[in-house]
């Protein structure tokens, strides 16, 4: 199985397409973005023309006001794998929900199911004192996975406070059990080699060119759609749109294209600390390098 990862705005859709159109196979998104309909300027989707180039799974596949976990989703991907591999398929994982990818890779420690009350009562807590609040309180439990998370991440700090609160055991700890050491599914880790500067700059580009493409409006018609409280919502993007759009200023508008670029290049470094310990072969974005690695890898 070969996995395209990397940071957002790498090119992963691209050389994951490419490469499924060399080897003859059909490519598996892994992004908890993509998956949802209707949000589709900011998330970075495959275009129809890339997608009429191979089959590509897992992109508007749900319902705005639909959930799906990491879980879920690698229980479907490798179902999925296992009948692309019966019709003698190529398989090219890509997307940048490193979650999902390890779940399918490794799959999932079996940690206590997730309580409702518990995560209503996170919300409401982050709400009354702000995110950060919430993230010190894990980081009194469970010091190591507090390092590993943002402040602002509620999901994943609401999640390691629920397994202490139900067990415990810090959430830290049943990971260190797991040791995501067994894989399911041999693979080929493939990232596209981007320096700092060069990242950064196709990072505003896209952010400009999406802004350009309608963005706003997208956001604008999902909020009236009814979809304001989206999981999506809350994406890197769509979350500053959301918030100029209800602040209603008109210099919280025009900072947007900046806002965003920042929150993008936050999201990125936080991918590449992801990345660094984990077996990727970076590759140039040339084609003589996916010559190269065929070449290598392919009898």
């Amino acid at each position: 199985m070969w996995v395209v990862v990397g940071p957002t705005a790498s090119g992963k859709t691209e050389f994951a397409i490419a490469l499924a159109e060399r080897i003859g196979g059909e490519v598996i998104g892994a992004d908890s973005v993509q998956v949802y309909r209707e949000f589709d300027i900011g998330t970075g989707k495959p275009t129809d023309e890339q997608r009429n180039r191979v089959p590509y799974h897992w992109v508007d596949v749900l319902d705005p006001l639909e959930s799906i976990d990491a879980a879920a989703w690698a229980e479907n991907a490798h179902r999925l794998v296992l009948d692309l591999r019966s019709r003698a398929r190529g398989v090219v994982v890509c997307g940048g929900s490193f979650l999902w990818v390890k779940a399918l890779l490794f799959g999932l420690l079996s940690a206590p199911p997730a309580d409702p009350l518990l995560r209503a009562e996170h919300r409401a807590e982050a709400e009354a004192k702000g995110r950060p609040a919430l993230h010190a309180r894990l980081a009194e439990v469970d010091p190591p996975l507090a390092a590993r998370l943002a402040p602002n991440d509620l999901v994943r700090v609401s999640r390691a406070l629920e397994v202490f609160e139900l067990t415990g055991v810090r959430l830290s700890d049943w990971q260190a059990q797991h040791g995501f050491r067994q894989a399911r599914h041999q693979f080929r880790l493939l990232g596209l080699h981007r320096e700092p500067e060069e990242l950064d700059q196709r990072i505003r580009d896209r952010t400009q060119a999406m802004l350009d493409s309608g963005w706003v409006e997208e956001v604008r018609r999902l909020q009236q759609a009814g979809y304001a409280n989206a999981r999506a919502m809350g994406s890197v993007g769509y979350r500053q749109i959301a918030s100029a759009l209800e602040a209603g200023a008109a210099g919280a508008m025009s900072e947007l294209a900046t806002s965003i670029t920042r929150a993008t290049r936050v999201f990125a470094r936080r991918q590449r600390t992801w990345l660094r310990d984990q077996p990727v072969q970076w590759l140039r974005d040339t084609p003589e390098a996916l010559d190269r690695l065929l070449t290598d890898a392919l009898p």
